[in-house]
């Protein structure tokens, strides 16, 4: 948190003096490491203005602030408090500029100066009467607008407006000291009071509506790293460009006005800096980037760029028809999905194919990979569960294609057909892959590089490969950053720098979905035409009531937790609540569970009704999953079962997952346990037609994922799923959160547990209180 202080170059941040704290603040990736960024690229604009504190003292704030600048403040205090953020602003905006010498507003010694406070909060407008003469020589008036008064005053009358423009006069801007005295201006000087921030009236016959935008030059149609783009500013008077020739007369000019097209037209000083300034080329990612989304940010500010074929030629689409060595028949939208996908890694750029789990994304991959029938292999990572799935289907769909798995030991790398990995694998043995010619990686699951700071990470962005895609249901789990982790690697470049999107995109907006939009397909079951003959999937919540034993270790637990917290802060506090989380969801599983016992002794809600729904299904023939965050607790529900049960986590080696999956699959066992991090993703169960969460992770596109090993294509019968939640206690708290979509709510999805720790004492005493039921 900021706190301001008078002058405000002395608050705190983070308990820290401001400009010791900045540094580390810059490096964060949370809602102060994006306003520390915006504060220096204000500052770094030249957005100060002069003012004067309520206790008296000079300081410089942030301003002025035009449209786009006050629109991004606005969402980004979405994630904070508008005036904590205007104030921590202010302080960087203070304590920056200083440079050290004399007088108030230049030197780093705070200054006492009260007779500038009326001249401040007054919130003068000065305005310059300019006429020209036939010579075009610039005479001037000054005057004064009160925020007060209805019409302008000339300032050769007495009164405190003159003052103030006496006071601003010595801050050190000569034009306004020989306005004062009725002196001509020369045109330098009207040149600088255009930079001031001075509102300048011109007369009727001066045209004030030349612009700047960006153009790009040719494009050759593919998008290589080395392939550069010109980027060049080009002036518009109206709608209409300006031509080469009125371009250069803009550019050396001497004069603040111009004749163009027979009428004087005022050049800001800024654009004439602009066109006599040859912009640095970009690379041919960047420029679609600008492209799709019509600005570019130049110097830091947002600029509009001019259409360009760029566009078309990424989102027009050819049609091609399914090889024919696929052994199967796309449905309409995986021949849309592979379309899509060739036109994409044809140009050059890569793709993240996000269809819903169970929509066919591995079949539309092996398509691709028919269609491409380039020299060099394809490499498939993916998570060990996942390796046998991709197998089956490659010779299932694609029998004359070589699949070789490179994993376990004795390994080799083949010269062709689809090469199989783990993410595991591929982190150890990267310098062997970087060494290999690959015409395409594919990352399955790509959720597992969601972090690009992340050995794993690191590793797959070092293997070059002549096209790149990434395949996950979930590209957003958390945060933006992750879906800008995924696209840098697919495309890299096209979102800029890490800090650079989080400075312009702190939360998603037109230009973030226009930018997307072309490099990210994401299909739902419910969408219409997609995957009409999937079953209904029925969702419940199960409400249950804490055993005599539970409610007893739940109320004490709370109660000896937040007496602990009440008297601690920072790591440790964060340290205890997420602690006090996780007991009490193991107390709401099973006192068992949380007590450590090797078996299950005593009673729980949960429990009892598992039972139940247990022999319901297994007496109508059914199969059901059940999923937990847990292992321990999977043991003992395990230990549990009378029937035929199998239990899948991640300590499970990759072969006796495919039995297990095989054995689920031909009903030789009608109840699966699954560890929900080691089982949630890519595993197709479309035995089982009912899906148990025995706790909840509390992130719903997680659970929908585990959701989907039964409901995805495949699945015969209606799916029913059921939500397990105690009455009274924190996770029935966190499930109406999640229903409500409230603002706790929407912290709970972007931050997890985490989230929850930075709640208040009595907010959080709220949260996990034991209420009756």
């Amino acid at each position: 948190m900021f706190a301001p202080a008078d002058p405000p170059r002395l608050g705190q941040l983070h308990g820290k003096p401001l400009l010791d704290a900045l540094p580390d603040v810059l490096r964060r990736d949370d809602y102060w490491g994006v306003a520390a960024a915006t504060a220096l690229t204000l500052v770094a604009r030249g957005r100060l203005v002069p003012g004067v504190t309520a206790g008296g003292h000079d300081t410089w704030r942030a301003g002025p602030l035009d449209h786009a600048d006050e629109l991004h403040l606005r969402r980004l205090a979405v994630h904070g408090d508008y005036d904590e953020l205007r104030a921590f602003l202010d302080a960087v905006a203070d304590a920056l500029p200083r440079t050290g010498g004399d007088g108030p507003f230049a030197s780093r010694r705070v200054h006492d100066v009260p007779e500038l406070a009326q001249w401040a909060d007054e919130q003068l407008t000065l305005s310059v009467r300019v006429e020209t003469t036939e010579d075009l020589r610039f005479r001037g008036t000054l005057q004064v607008r009160d925020v007060t008064d209805a019409h302008p005053r000339d300032v050769r009358g007495s009164g405190r407006e003159l003052d103030a423009v006496r006071a601003i006069a010595r801050l050190g801007w000569p034009p306004l000291r020989r306005l004062l005295d009725r002196s001509d201006l020369t045109d330098d000087e009207v040149a600088e009071l255009l930079g001031t921030g001075i509102e300048v009236h011109w007369p009727r016959e001066v045209t004030t509506g030349l612009t700047a935008k960006a153009a790009l030059g040719e494009h050759s149609g593919h998008f290589g790293a080395d392939d550069l783009l010109t980027f060049r500013w080009r002036l518009a008077l109206g709608d209409d460009t300006l031509t080469d020739q009125e371009m250069d007369l803009v550019a050396e000019a001497t004069r603040p006005v111009v004749r163009l097209r027979d009428q004087w037209v005022l050049v800001d000083p800024r654009l004439r800096v602009k066109v006599r300034r040859q912009l640095e080329p970009v690379t041919a990612v960047q420029a679609l980037t600008a492209a799709l989304t019509g600005t570019a940010i130049i110097g830091g500010e947002p600029v509009e760029v001019l259409p360009h074929d760029l566009t078309a030629t990424v989102t027009t689409i050819p049609g091609i028809p399914q090889p024919a060595a696929l052994r199967a028949t796309l449905r309409d939208y995986q021949l849309h999905g592979l379309r899509w996908l060739a036109h994409l890694t044809g140009l050059g750029l890569g793709a993240c194919l996000a269809d819903d789990m169970g929509l066919g994304k591995t079949i539309t991959l092996i398509a691709l990979h028919l269609h491409r029938d380039h020299p060099h292999p394809t490499l498939v990572v993916c998570p060990a569960s996942l390796l046998g799935n991709w197998e089956r289907e490659i010779r299932r769909f694609a029998p004359g294609t070589p699949v070789t798995r490179y994993h376990g030991p004795h390994r080799t790398l083949p010269g062709s057909g689809v090469v199989l990995t783990t993410y595991g694998t591929m982190r150890l043995d990267a310098e062997a892959l970087r060494g290999h010619d690959w015409g395409m990686v594919v990352a399955d699951e790509a959720q597992h590089v969601k972090n690009p700071h992340s050995g794993t990470a690191k590793a797959l962005r070092s293997i070059p490969a002549a096209a790149r895609v990434a395949l996950s249901g979930t590209p957003v789990e958390n945060s933006l950053s992750e879906l800008w982790s995924i696209l840098d690697w697919t495309t890299p470049g096209l979102l800029g720098t890490h800090r650079a999107f989080r400075t312009r995109w702190p939360v998603p907006d037109d230009t973030l979905t226009k930018a997307v939009r072309p490099f990210l397909l994401r299909r739902r079951k419910t969408d219409p035409g997609v995957a009409p003959e999937l079953p209904a999937k029925t969702e419940t919540d199960r409400y249950v009531s804490l055993s005599v034993e539970q409610a007893a270790l739940y109320e004490a637990l709370t109660r000896e937790t937040l007496d602990r917290i009440a008297g601690t802060g920072g790591m440790a506090r964060r340290g205890l609540v997420l602690a006090l989380l996780t007991g009490l969801k193991q107390i709401c599983n099973h006192p068992s569970h949380y007590l450590g016992h090797d078996t299950l002794r005593g009673g729980s809600g949960k429990l009892d009704l598992l039972d139940e729904l247990l022999a319901t299904i297994l007496a109508e023939d059914g199969s059901v999953l059940i999923f937990t965050q847990y292992v321990a607790m999977a043991r003992l529900l395990h230990q549990r079962m009378t029937h035929p049960a199998l239990f899948l986590h991640g300590g499970t080696p990759v072969a006796q997952r495919e039995r297990m999956v095989d054995d689920f699959q031909s009903g030789r066992a009608p109840v699966f346990l699954l560890s929900l991090k080691a089982a949630g993703t890519g595993l197709n169960l479309t035995r089982a037609d009912h899906v148990v969460h025995f706790d909840r992770w509390w992130n719903p596109a997680v659970e929908d994922q585990a959701t989907d090993r039964a409901h995805r294509l495949g699945q015969t019968r209606p799916v029913q799923v059921h939500k397990l939640v105690t009455e009274g206690t924190v996770e029935e708290r966190v499930a109406a959160l999640l229903q409500d979509k409230r603002d706790l709510a929407d912290a709970v999805l972007h931050g997890g547990e985490a989230a929850l720790t930075e709640l208040t004492d009595a907010e959080l005493a709220d949260l996990v209180r034991l209420r009756s039921t």
